[in-house]
């Protein structure tokens, strides 16, 4: 993308009304709308998902038109990328979607205890160098993170088109006692999960035109694997 037309995209990102993007000063006491997405944004109580490294926002906002009894955030630190999810859900006139722009890390600092419902990971960066374990979204830390704003047996849904990053999550799962509720490789090879399928990223349709498979999984997390993160608090 030109220059000129992220710097517009950019600009456009400061008016839309469902975009949101705070400063690190705005998140190191909380933001001001933890707790209170429901509320004060959605004006309703219907549950919430949250889709993080949500990119274009293809996913946030197809599930948003399919769902319009629940509540949709996606989130990534790439503006010129959410403008694209901001845009076709202004135009859609979708009131059940929302986008902040941040850091994956800072999510318990944006969300509430027990504030998200549901959680969804698509196509992240599999960071396959080993001194950048941590930085993968399906790591215990970032577990861990969503542990703190996920209600309990909170729904993980998770694809990707990395072999090895997925099971490496597997790993993770196991290891750390979580609760696998489906595990499937080469997707779009079952007749089944036609729900999961409905929606494809710019990404899943790239990776699926070169020849490479689907990956797909769900799973909850067990609180308890999380005990030595609270105590190094």
């Amino acid at each position: 993308m030109g220059s000129k037309k992220k710097l517009a995209h950019f600009a456009e990102n400061l008016n839309f009304p469902h975009l949101f993007q705070p400063e690190y000063d705005d998140l190191k006491d909380g933001y001001y709308m933890q707790g209170k997405w429901g509320k004060d944004f959605f004006n309703n109580d219907n549950p919430i998902t949250l889709e993080v490294g949500c990119g274009k926002g293809e996913y946030t906002v197809g599930l948003a038109e399919k769902y319009p009894e629940r509540n949709f955030i996606g989130m990534d630190i790439k503006g010129a990328r959410l403008w694209r999810g901001c845009k076709d859900s202004f135009n859609k006139g979708l009131k059940n979607v929302a986008f902040v722009r941040n850091y994956v890390q800072m999510v318990p600092n944006i969300f509430a205890l027990d504030e998200i419902d549901e959680l969804w990971i698509t196509f992240p960066d599999p960071q396959p160098k080993k001194i950048k374990i941590n930085k993968r979204l399906t790591s215990p830390p970032f577990l861990y993170r969503y542990s703190k704003i996920l209600k309990k047996n909170g729904i993980i849904n998770f694809k990707t088109d990395n072999e090895p990053l997925f099971d490496y999550t597997l790993e993770v799962i196991e290891e750390g006692n979580h609760k696998l509720i489906n595990s499937v490789k080469d997707l779009y090879s079952l007749d089944n999960f036609d729900e999961v399928k409905s929606i494809k990223t710019h990404y899943e349709k790239l990776f699926s035109d070169q020849g490479f498979a689907i990956n797909f999984m769900q799973f909850t997390l067990n609180p308890e694997a999380f005990f030595d993160f609270n105590t190094k608090k």
